[in-house]
């Protein structure tokens, strides 16, 4: 069980703390921030992007992070793979599963998970280690970590990101590898 540290805007006081205290492995939502935050503190830590990644901000995401949660369309992967294929630093990929099918939010359909975990190894040979869900928050997640289980059994994936500082209990009693934990651990986020 791997446990993300989410550090995504809080002030570095607060992460500080959870570093020295021997945490080492950090999630972080913006390639900029984590950028400005991380680069001159980067050794010993395992890195994860948990936002969405643009596509212009691929060669930067490949320098710095270590895994990318957030795989969610061809485009991206295809981008991905050549810069990893640039900069020699494969990295492990997590595909986003949108479990609620909510407009607004980014991720691959449930029904187009496999086909896209198949081209995402196959066309662009990446490896895809896991999948990674953020459930509605209208909804009792567990219905939607039990489809992200079954979706990635059926591929062969181990890697489970799912479950936040509210349901991380719930996540990991329905096969979470990894899980995402930012105001149980830093408090409140401090909006911009």
């Amino acid at each position: 069980m791997t446990l993300t540290a989410v550090s995504k805007q809080q002030p570095w006081e607060a992460v500080e703390g959870v570093v020295a205290a021997g945490h080492r492995v950090f999630g972080e939502n913006r390639v900029q921030e984590a950028v400005g935050r991380w680069s001159a503190r980067r050794e010993g830590l395992e890195l994860r992007l948990i936002g969405p990644l643009q596509t212009n901000k691929v060669r930067e995401a490949v320098a710095l992070f270590d895994v990318i949660e957030t795989l969610d369309r061809e485009r991206l992967a295809e981008r991905l793979a050549e810069e990893m294929q640039r900069q020699g630093r494969p990295l492990s990929c997590y595909v986003q599963v949108n479990t609620g099918e909510e407009p607004q939010k980014a991720g691959v359909a449930p029904q187009a998970a496999d086909a896209f975990v198949e081209a995402c190894r196959s066309r662009y040979g990446l490896s895809v280690e896991g999948l990674m869900c953020i459930p509605p928050e209208s909804e009792p997640p567990a219905p939607h970590f039990a489809l992200l289980a079954r979706i990635a059994a059926r591929n062969g994936l181990a890697g489970l990101s799912m479950g936040m500082s509210g349901d991380f209990e719930i996540a990991i009693r329905h096969g979470a590898t990894a899980v995402r934990v930012g105001s149980a651990l830093f408090g409140a986020r401090i909006h911009a």
